[in-house]
């Protein structure tokens, strides 16, 4: 049933009293109990400054900064800021570092990769012509551990994704990259860190290799791009590197700015125009896009550029070192509780947990069922579920942890709640997925087929990771336990797995 007041309007009280009501079942945003989603920096003076930059530029719209100039003016501001934080203001190899601000990471991702993609097509017009007609496509090279949003570019932007496996610590060899690099890679990308894992991909090595032949290189730094640049025995992974091509950075990440706001910094002007949209062959206005959208709000603008004002380069780096100093203490944490162990060599503000495969089962911590456990214990982690490579190898199922510096705080009853939830789930087997998939096979669904919405939902329900109530008029809850879904996404082929995750959520917000 249609909420009565979408169809007969509502005072402004009683609209502010819903969403308060709507907003009570959300996670906590500020306080540190959940360490995923959300950047806390801990200081109430940046909130209030950012939501009143924020209100400020609110009727605002991004899309012409002729007509708006203080639009252009943060947006310079914002740009020259991150070129120094990211060591570009005095690196000109190819050109001066010259950028745009962006509604977030997945779009500054985007655009890494359209630009790339284009700059290589001008640069190869007889090799694109031969793969079109062959139905091929120029190659995209990541590592395994790359973000969810560069496999998204490549079907986008039609490209082959080549996904390089990693070790079972997380990290990828540069030679592993480097090997696949030929004149059909319009891009290679690497990650500081990897969100999965928190390690650091080897930059130097793989961009020297890109710079000599001729191939671009984006550095995802979407998420530590405001950390590492004062995190404490970094490698160098900027634009100290000449082969790096582009670098993306979120503001709204620990730049503690409202969602969304995101900076994709170029070397050399070419590069940077070839992410531009423009348009005069139509009867209305030129249109002249940096990024993907055309309208788009000014207030995250505002509110990071407000934000970087005030903290300024001392600012980061006294926060960031909160976040390593809780970075020590956790990764100290996890070694001292029976069971588990923390995964790969992470540098930055990440951490990912895995179960300790040296001891035996009946002394190993599921992450999984840890990140359930601790959930109902008031903090919440997030599930990662475990990956087949191409390799044969396996990237273990794990828990993430992202670290503000809110959860400097939160470090003594953090480490009690993980010790606890530890002992409560050490030697638990994972949640078994036999009945559910014997059930789906009795039932005419097959394992191996991209299920209906319907058959997606009948086979969560026998997996037991559906809500008991849907449709009606309030959404379908979310299951209170993820470890069933994540064991049963893990065990199924990848397409019919992303087939459940994506009923699950669009159930979420029917009617």
């Amino acid at each position: 049933m249609m909420n009565q007041a979408l169809t007969h309007g509502s005072d402004s009280a009683t609209v502010l009293s819903r969403l308060q009501q709507l907003r009570a079942g959300d996670a906590p945003t500020h306080g540190g109990r959940v360490l995923s989603y959300v950047y806390d920096s801990g200081i109430q003076e940046l909130d209030r400054l950012a939501s009143e930059a924020a209100e400020l530029c609110r009727p605002l719209n991004g899309l012409d900064p002729t007509t708006f100039p203080s639009i252009a003016a943060m947006e310079r501001d914002l740009v020259a800021f991150m070129r120094r934080a990211l060591n570009g203001d005095t690196q000109r190899f190819g050109g001066k570092i010259v950028g745009s601000v962006t509604s977030g990471g997945t779009e500054s991702c985007l655009l890494a990769v359209k630009t790339a993609r284009d700059l290589w097509r001008e640069d190869h017009p007889a090799r694109a012509s031969e793969l079109a007609s062959a139905g091929r496509y120029p190659k995209l090279v990541v590592p395994a551990t790359v973000h969810a949003a560069f496999h998204k570019a490549a079907r986008l932007f039609d490209l082959e994704l080549v996904v390089v496996p990693c070790d079972p610590d997380g990290s990828v060899r540069a030679r592993s990259i480097i090997k696949r690099l030929d004149e059909d890679v319009a891009l290679v990308v690497v990650s500081a860190p990897a969100y999965p894992s928190g390690s650091i991909d080897p930059v130097a090595a793989v961009a020297q290799a890109a710079l000599t032949l001729g191939v671009s290189c984006h550095v995802d730094s979407c998420f530590g791009g405001l950390a590492l640049p004062w995190w404490p025995g970094t490698p160098v992974w900027d634009f100290r590197n000449p082969g790096v091509t582009s670098i993306s950075a979120d503001l709204h990440k620990f730049g503690y700015a409202p969602k969304g706001v995101s900076v994709l910094l170029h070397r050399g002007r070419v590069r940077h125009r070839k992410q531009f949209f423009a348009l005069t062959q139509w009867p209305g206005y030129p249109v002249v896009n940096p990024t993907l959208l055309g309208s788009r709000s000014a207030s995250p603008l505002a509110a990071a550029w407000a934000i970087v004002n005030r903290l300024g380069a001392a600012g980061f780096q006294s926060l960031t070192a909160s976040c390593a100093r809780s970075a020590a203490s956790i990764s100290k944490t996890v070694q001292s509780v029976p069971g588990l162990r923390v995964w790969g060599n992470p540098i930055g503000p990440s951490i990912a947990i895995i179960a300790d495969d040296r001891l035996p089962e009946t002394q190993q911590v599921d992450p999984h069922l840890l990140v359930d456990e601790m959930a109902k214990r008031g903090i919440r982690i997030q599930h990662q579920p475990g990956v087949a490579q191409s390799d044969g190898t396996r990237l273990p199922h794990s828990a993430h942890l992202t670290i503000t510096p809110v959860t400097e705080k939160l470090l003594p009853e953090l480490a009690t709640t993980m010790r606890a939830a530890a002992d409560a789930v050490r030697g638990r087997p994972r949640p078994s997925v036999g009945v559910a998939l014997a059930a789906m096979r009795m039932l005419g669904y097959h394992e191996d087929r991209v299920p209906s919405p319907s058959a997606a939902w009948n086979i969560l329900r026998l997996a037991g990771a559906a809500p008991k109530r849907a449709g009606s008029g309030a959404g379908a809850p979310l299951p209170t336990r993820m470890a069933p879904l994540m064991a049963l996404v893990e065990a199924l082929p990848a397409s019919v797995g992303e087939a459940l995750l994506t009923e699950l959520l669009a159930r979420v917000a029917e009617e």
